[in-house]
């Protein structure tokens, strides 16, 4: 078997699940690149883009296909954390309390617009994120594995939204921005939806989910890799270190570790998605948009000459030069 690659069953496995997706969804490849690296490196995401670009029908249709189970959260000023994940109920014929528990006790998890709700019902989804746990009357009760959230943001309405506190965005492993279709996926978009429908075929089941995540874990990263990881963040943080002085004044807070954590994961579940068990730097550059973008504190200054994060980053990529591509050779030694 050649070194370089993973096994054959794995491989199929991932073409599999793509394909039956590909068969609902029509383009927006990115973005489901991105879900896919997102549930491999067990990480979640935050996904901004306006309504109607498939955001749901893709989570929906990707757990069919796992045979896992989804729930959909909209998320609205007066929600309450036990609407999340679940609270006691008095029975009064035998007289005695039962746990009914919440929505987020599923395996891939939509949490619709969820900068409408107010800070603690925010709290209490990030850290069932986090805990992959939730507490009610003093008992613990663990979500499903895998687990997955996807919390989408709409950019055109304001009003009426909780802006998500920065410790709370950091607990996202990627925020994705979703764009239109071209004219030609639209026009299949249509076609789809008005013709016949598609019905999905679970072709894996949640336990070969969690295979393929931990095949994802032992995809080979180079040490030069995450040192280049490392170097990226630092450069949010502390910019003149890196010979980007320049870039001082318009950052506030740089990204945290848990970047530089998402980077290497990141790295090795796009690997292993690209049919290699070792990690090349265009793995892990591919992603450092996605995973920085929403970790990085612009200043007053930046903002008002009309700097963006995904300006910012590109400026530190320019400057931060990726590890050499191993060669074949040396990738399979390493393996």
């Amino acid at each position: 078997m050649n070194a370089s690659a993973p096994d054959a069953t794995t491989a199929k496995l991932m073409e599999q699940i793509l394909y039956e997706v590909k068969r609902v969804v029509v383009g927006q490849d990115r973005f489901l690149e991105r879900v896919m690296v997102a549930m491999l490196a067990q990480g979640h995401l935050l996904v901004e883009g306006v309504p109607g670009l498939a955001k749901t029908l893709t989570v929906k249709t990707l757990a069919a296909t796992v045979q896992g189970n989804f729930k959909r959260i909209q998320f609205t000023p007066d929600l309450v954390p036990a609407d999340l994940i679940g609270t006691r109920v008095y029975n009064q014929g035998t007289g005695e309390f039962t746990t009914a528990l919440g929505p987020v006790f599923a395996n891939l998890l939509l949490a619709d617009e969820i900068n409408r709700a107010p800070a603690k019902v925010q709290s209490a989804l990030l850290e069932v994120m986090q805990e992959r746990q939730v507490t009610i009357a003093g008992e613990s009760h663990r979500v499903p594995d895998p687990f997955l959230v996807m919390a989408t943001q709409n950019p055109i309405e304001t009003e009426g939204t909780y802006p998500l506190p920065e410790a709370q965005v950091d607990r996202f492993m990627m925020k994705v921005l979703v764009d239109y279709p071209t004219e030609e996926e639209e026009y299949v978009i249509a076609e789809r939806v008005i013709g016949p429908k598609v019905e999905v075929t679970a072709v894996a089941t949640t336990w070969q989910l969690a295979a393929l995540q931990k095949a994802a874990r032992a995809v080979y990263l180079d040490p030069s890799m995450l040192q280049y990881a490392v170097k990226l963040v630092s450069a949010t943080r502390r910019p003149e270190r890196h010979g980007l002085e320049e870039l001082r004044r318009f950052i506030t807070f740089g990204a945290s570790p848990r970047a530089t954590i998402s980077l290497a994961e990141g790295a090795r579940a796009l690997a292993l998605m690209r049919g290699r068990n070792y990690a090349l730097p265009e793995d892990m550059s591919d992603l450092v948009h996605d995973v920085l973008r929403h970790r990085i504190v612009l200043s007053y200054e930046a903002l008002s000459e009309g700097m963006d994060a995904d300006a910012l980053i590109t400026q530190i990529m320019s400057r931060v030069p990726a590890p050499a591509r191993p060669l074949e050779h040396e990738a399979q030694a390493a393996d």
